[in-house]
């Protein structure tokens, strides 16, 4: 059973957010908090917590700072009517950011993908992700929805399954953040071995049709790390 505590100081948030999850069909037991003091007085752990940031006392930012000293793994979503705390909500860990008012289908897409974060881990597989900020949003990206990276002059744009998105960057900084299956096959591009279609001496195709280059001199590298990426089962080795 997942374990979800919903904090706000308006009640009628509270019972929002609570019939949404249970449109969801999901496992889940859902403890209610009106203050961050009282969220933290028992510090029990959560899998998933929803946390509104402006509250009396404690706000959200301070609260799940505190939650992040006795529990490194809470699924933290903030829910609130403010954008000026995204950055420092994303200095917590914060698995997402709602903006209120809730709507529905954002919220549902959002618990699914917090859920099968948690149901990973439990299974002994966190999914590893990459935190990524542009210049008025942040995001929390499963890496596994990365299909390549391309390098176009001071900027990045990450290619995933969902869209592209486009920022400030620099590419070996980027890729240090990423897990071994992600192969630099030219200056200008990272690929997700585990989107590759098929390849040839000079060119990659991803499993969404779009194709990247692949330096000649890096073709042999290439192919070895490609064999040993299948040979270890299509996973990320260490």
């Amino acid at each position: 059973m997942i374990e979800i505590a919903i904090c706000d100081d308006e009640k009628i948030i509270i019972e929002r957010i609570t019939d949404l999850i249970k449109k969801q069909n999901a496992d889940c037991h859902i403890e209610s908090f009106r203050t961050g003091n009282e969220l933290l007085a028992g510090k029990k752990r959560f899998d998933m917590i929803f946390l509104d940031i402006q509250m009396d006392g404690l706000n959200g930012i301070e609260t799940a700072k505190a939650v992040r000293e006795y529990d490194r793994k809470a699924v933290i979503i903030f829910v609130t009517a403010v954008k000026e705390y995204v950055f420092d909500a994303f200095d917590v860990g914060a698995f997402h950011y709602l903006l209120k008012p809730i709507e529905e289908q954002k919220i549902g897409e959002v618990f699914q993908n917090a859920l099968r974060e948690i149901r990973g881990r439990q299974a002994g597989k966190e999914t590893p992700v990459l935190f990524v900020k542009t210049k008025n949003k942040s995001y929390t990206l499963n890496q596994s929805e990365i299909i390549f990276i391309e390098n176009r002059n001071r900027k990045v744009a990450i290619h995933t399954e969902k869209n592209t998105l486009e920022f400030y960057a620099v590419m070996n900084e980027l890729q240090k953040e990423l897990e071994n299956n992600f192969y630099r096959c030219h200056r200008g591009y990272l690929v997700n071995m585990a989107h590759i279609a098929e390849y040839s001496n000079d060119m990659i195709e991803m499993d969404n049709g779009e194709k990247v280059y692949l330096a000649k001199e890096k073709y042999r590298e290439f192919v070895r790390e490609y064999m040993r990426y299948l040979r270890n089962g299509g996973a990320a080795y260490e």
